[in-house]
C-alpha cells in the first residue's frame, strides 16, 4: 500500500489534554490539508479541547477513559468499531486507544492496517498493572506496527511478541513568542512568592514545566529545593493535578523555595529560566523538554525513558529519584556560569536539531503505507 493510496485515515485516542492530543491534532490537520478524508475517534472532551474538527477532520465520539470500565469499555469498542468502518489506516495513540483498535477490527479479514502510537509506559501495579499488560499484549500481537516514543517501550512490547516496533517522532509545536517581558514574569514571580521563602531578582530560576502527578517526580523536586545550596535557587513548578494539595502543604510547611505556578504559556516562563529541571519517574518525548531546547535553556533531568536519546549531550543526567544528585548539579551549574553558559549552547544546537511537525508527518505516512503483514 502506497501512501498514495491511503485516502482514509481513522486517528484514535482516549482521554487528553496535553501533549497526545495535541500531537493528533497536528496529524489531522496536515492529512487533511492534504487531501485525505480523516475521522477523530475518542472522548467528547478531547474534541472541546483541541478542535478536530476545525482541523479538518470529521468526529466521532468514543468515550475511550483512562481507567479500565468493563461495560463502558465494550460499549466504546462497538463504537469504535462502527467509527472506524471503511478506513484504510487506523493509528491509535495511546495503549488503550491501541487495544481497542485491535478489539475493534478482530475478525475483518480484509480490514484496514492498525498502526499504534505508544506515547507512555505503563507505572501502574498490583490489578490495574495486570489488566494494562493484557491490553499490552493484545496490542503487541494484533499491530501491524507500533511506534515507540522511547528504546524501553520498544524492548518492552517486543518481548510481549511485537512484530514490528519502530521510533515515534512526537514533536513539540513551534515554540511561541513570549506574551510577556522578562521583567514582567519576574516581577510577577516576585508577588506570587511573597509567602514563601522568597523570591528576589537575583535568585537563580529553576523551572518544571509537568502535570502535578505521580509519574513526575515531584516529590524529588521538592527534597532537591529543601537544600543546602551555596546559589540559593529558587524553584517554579508550571503545571497543575491531582498532588498540589499535598504538594503544597509540604511547602508552606517546611518553607521551600518553590512556587506551584498553575498553568502558564511555556515561552513565558523559560525566557527566565535559568535551568529546566526535569525529575520525572518516567518521560518519552516530552514537549516541555523540546521547548526548553529550543529556547536553549540548560536542563537538569532524569536518566529515564526516551530523555537520554532526545537530549543527547545537551542536558545533565542525574539517577531517577536522586534529591542529592540533582542537588548537586544545580549547585554546580549556577556556581560555574561558563559551564551553564555552554549547556545552553548545546541545548539550542540540539532543540535546532530536533524533527519538526513535517517529519512527524513523514513518518506517519511510511508505517501507513507499509506493506501489510499477514494477519495472525
Amino acid at each position: 500500500m502506497s501512501d498514495h493510496e491511503v485516502r482514509r485515515i481513522a486517528l484514535v485516542l482516549g482521554t487528553s489534554a496535553g501533549g497526545v492530543g495535541r500531537h493528533v491534532r497536528m496529524l489531522a490537520e496536515r492529512l487533511a490539508g492534504d487531501g485525505r478524508q480523516v475521522v477523530v475517534a475518542g472522548p467528547r472532551a478531547t474534541e472541546d479541547a483541541f478542535g478536530f474538527t476545525g482541523a479538518g477532520a470529521r468526529f466521532a465520539e468514543v468515550p475511550i477513559a483512562d481507567r479500565p470500565r468493563p461495560f463502558a469499555d465494550l460499549r466504546a469498542v462497538r463504537r469504535l468499531g462502527s467509527a472506524v468502518r471503511g478506513a484504510d489506516v487506523v493509528h491509535a495513540h495511546g495503549l488503550r486507544a491501541g487495544a481497542f483498535a485491535a478489539l475493534a477490527l478482530a475478525g475483518r479479514r480484509s480490514g484496514p492496517r492498525l498502526v499504534v502510537t505508544l506515547h507512555n509506559a505503563v507505572t501502574a501495579g498490583g490489578a490495574i498493572g495486570a489488566i494494562y499488560g493484557v491490553l499490552e499484549r493484545i496490542v503487541a500481537r494484533r499491530a501491524d506496527r507500533i511506534l515507540v516514543v522511547s528504546p524501553d517501550l520498544g524492548e518492552r512490547m517486543r518481548a510481549r511478541g511485537a512484530r514490528r516496533v519502530d521510533a515515534a517522532v512526537v514533536p513539540a509545536p513551534p515554540l511561541a513568542p513570549p506574551t510577556r517581558s522578562p521583567e514582567d514574569v519576574r516581577g510577577e514571580l516576585a508577588e506570587r512568592a511573597a509567602g514563601t521563602a522568597g523570591f528576589a531578582a537575583d535568585r537563580p530560576v529553576v523551572l518544571t514545566i509537568a502535570r502535578l502527578a505521580q509519574q513526575k517526580g515531584l516529590e524529588t523536586l521538592l527534597d532537591a529545593a529543601a537544600g543546602p545550596y551555596e546559589t540559593r535557587p529558587f524553584f517554579v513548578v508550571a503545571g497543575d493535578g491531582p498532588l498540589r494539595p499535598e504538594m503544597q502543604e509540604r511547602i508552606d510547611a517546611e518553607r521551600l523555595p518553590v512556587l506551584l505556578y498553575g498553568w502558564a504559556d511555556p515561552a513565558d516562563l523559560l525566557q527566565v529560566a535559568d535551568v529546566m529541571l526535569v525529575p520525572s519517574r518516567w518521560e518519552g518525548q516530552p514537549l516541555s523538554v523540546q521547548e526548553a531546547l529550543r529556547a536553549g535553556t540548560p536542563i537538569v533531568a532524569t536518566r529515564v525513558g526516551g530523555i537520554p536519546a532526545l537530549v543527547g549531550d545537551a542536558a545533565v543526567l542525574v539517577p531517577e529519584g536522586d534529591a542529592a544528585a540533582t542537588r548537586a548539579e544545580i549547585d554546580r551549574l549556577f556556581g560555574d556560569p561558563r559551564l551553564l553558559t555552554a549547556l545552553a549552547e548545546r541545548s539550542a544546537r540540539r532543540g535546532r536539531e530536533l524533527p519538526d511537525e513535517a517529519e512527524a508527518l513523514a513518518s506517519a505516512l511510511r508505517a501507513y503505507a507499509d506493506d501489510r503483514e499477514i494477519r495472525r
